[in-house]
């Protein structure tokens, strides 16, 4: 065939390609202008940096030989691969101190707060959403109240009470009033742990239960009586697995948490070698041998992510929990007769424990002259309003005088309120991208990267940080020490809270109002800022609050990321107790308590006055 023949038979075929690339390039060029198309991938590219590239970053650094690793073997070559730290967590000669004792004391503890913070918010939530207990309103109201307080400053008031002279160096109210010295194990280790720490997080089950309690329709416990069964039958046989969702996502959250949690276990368990592996990670760290911590983060990441999973089959798709159906719906609360009011007064009790105890303690040793001198005679506005005598404290000033505590106060300000800000913001647009995209790999792969967050306790998610930003990153520079690591920190942990709240208020903005607005040309700009932040502005504010109060109160997540420069009011209060100044550390509790409410009262007032509300 000429070459002539040859090309017009070609031409046929090369239209056909030359038309299918061009319908392909239109396809993608219309795909791409989606704005949530575009909204996913960036959200992708961040998501993966911040929560997946740090966890890769930890896996390679517990292979590696680091600069400090000299002290522990002479075959140590900083940067060459290496099995040592493995072998020296699961078969090494300190396995038992290193790993399997706190292992113990970490499952151990968690399970004990767990099952006691299941059972008090549980019963507590049937007295209230199932019962005729007398002001079960404010009852209700003040529910929360235990968890707005940071579970540390239960371990400090707890010392305040029951610490004794013979490891704590001064006594507590306890001895000072009764003249007894407590035992160790009651001022120290796993009871003391377990109390204060279920004391902060039964809210968790009262409000999850109380809102199953809720939807459960009455005719089905009066089925019961009718056929002659007892009260305790009908809550064991028909209440309880109805709201066995709830108790089984409640154990879940407390398991996760407690697991997580380092500023109880260390105020309370450290004086008596009770490690867990929260204060074990943190103790490798500081001591320069972060690979075994690492490795210990991803046992802690291990543990709480199998949790998860179990608990996902437990109520897995095949099981009916359902409460709610077509034939009407009905509550009748339960006659409690003449334990009305012993109930209230039970109630009563457990709040003055939980809150009005523990915030009367650490006031009061805010006025303490002298940390084991509780009398009236010595009471003192020096550790609040007090200029620097050298005679108490090493000199340093009240804190409301004191530059490092005001400096400290406005970090912690400022990081909650950044943090608070740009979760939220993040969270409406992860919103926007998982709804607009529902149904599609972009969409779950969007969903599921920023819940990630939630499976790593807090103390691991930071030592993720430490990992991954304490070197420089090609043309990004060594973040350790910088405001910027920290707010980011508390981006990303906080991230699965806000970006339900972003879904769940997006799923209640009808298409409808965009595409009405896109028809009339509104570019997406204007249609996000006119249409789509008014209307999801109730969620973002829901999404603020709870990530300012938690910042607010963080310890765990920025333990090992702060510095001199950057010290929020939490690691103060860590560092005051630790060098034994309680009045300061007390003192800087109350401020922190203080700031939280307040920030939660204009939150609230905020929230008022949102669109959605108007």
């Amino acid at each position: 065939m000429p070459p002539s023949a040859a090309r017009y038979a070609l031409t046929p075929a090369l239209g056909i390609r030359k038309r299918r690339d061009i319908k392909m390039f239109s396809r993608a060029k219309t795909y791409f202008r989606k704005p949530h198309i575009v909204i996913s991938l960036i959200l992708l590219v961040i998501l993966l940096f911040i929560v997946i590239v740090p966890f890769g970053k930890m896996v390679k650094d517990s292979f590696v030989w680091q600069f400090a690793d000299a002290r522990l073997s002479r075959n140590s070559h900083p940067g060459e691969l290496t099995l040592f730290h493995w072998k020296r967590v699961f078969a090494g000669p300190l396995t038992q101190n290193i790993l399997i004792r706190p292992l113990y004391n970490s499952i151990s503890t968690s399970l004990g707060v767990s099952v006691f913070a299941m059972v008090i918010g549980a019963f507590l939530a049937w007295l209230v959403a199932r019962t005729d207990l007398p002001f079960k309103k404010i009852v209700a109201s003040v529910a929360v109240l235990p968890y707005v307080i940071p579970s540390y400053i239960h371990a400090l008031a707890w010392l305040n009470l029951f610490k004794n002279d013979r490891i704590g160096g001064v006594a507590g109210v306890f001895q000072y009033l009764t003249g007894i010295s407590p035992p160790d194990w009651l001022s120290y280790g796993y009871l003391p742990i377990v109390a204060t720490l279920s004391l902060h997080y039964f809210p968790f089950t009262f409000l999850l239960v109380s809102a199953a309690l809720s939807s459960i329709d009455s005719r089905l416990e009066e089925s019961g009586e009718i056929l002659g069964a007892s009260r305790t039958y009908i809550l064991r046989r028909i209440t309880f697995p109805l709201i066995l969702p709830a108790l089984l996502s409640s154990f879940i959250l407390t398991f996760s948490r407690v697991l997580g949690t380092f500023g109880t276990p260390y105020f309370l368990g450290t004086p008596v070698r009770y490690y867990t592996l929260s204060t074990q990670i943190y103790s490798n760290i500081i001591n320069r041998i972060p690979s075994v911590g690492y490795i210990l983060a991803f046992v802690l990441i291990a543990i709480s992510s199998t949790v998860i999973f179990v608990n996902q089959r437990m109520i897995g798709k095949g099981k009916s929990f359902v409460t709610i159906g077509g034939k009407g719906f009905r509550i009748k609360d339960m006659p409690l007769g003449s334990l009305r009011y012993p109930f209230l007064i039970a109630i009563i009790a457990l709040f003055c424990a939980a809150v009005v105890l523990p915030f009367t303690l650490i006031l009061w040793q805010t006025f303490t002259l002298y940390p084991d001198d509780y009398s009236i005679r010595h009471l003192t506005l020096l550790f609040w309003t007090g200029h620097a005598n050298t005679a108490f404290a090493e000199g340093e000033a009240g804190i409301l005088r004191n530059p490092a505590i005001i400096g400290a106060a406005w970090n912690s300000i400022k990081l909650a309120l950044t943090a608070s800000l740009l979760a939220g913001l993040l969270g409406i647009f992860i919103g926007y991208a998982v709804v607009k995209g529902r149904n599609t790999r972009l969409a779950f792969s969007v969903e599921q990267l920023s819940f990630l967050p939630y499976l790593v306790p807090g103390i691991a998610f930071g030592a993720l940080y430490l990992a991954l930003f304490s070197h420089r990153i090609g043309p990004l520079p060594a973040l350790y020490g910088t405001f910027f690591l920290i707010v980011l920190v508390c981006v990303a942990k906080n991230l699965p809270f806000t970006g339900r709240a972003g879904i769940t208020s997006m799923l209640q903005i009808g298409n409808e109002l965009e595409e009405a607005a896109e028809t009339l040309g509104a570019r997406w700009s204007m249609r996000f800022r006119k249409i789509i932040l008014p209307l999801s502005l109730q969620g973002a504010i829901s999404g603020f609050i709870l990530v300012f109060i938690t910042v607010m109160r963080e310890l765990s997540l920025i333990i090992l990321l702060v510095t001199p420069e950057t010290r929020t009011l939490t690691t103060m209060t860590f560092r005051y107790q630790e060098q034994g100044y309680t009045q300061f550390s007390s003192a800087i509790s109350v401020l922190i308590i203080f700031i939280v409410v307040c920030g939660e009262a204009v939150s609230k007032k905020l929230e008022k006055r949102s669109p959605a509300n108007r």
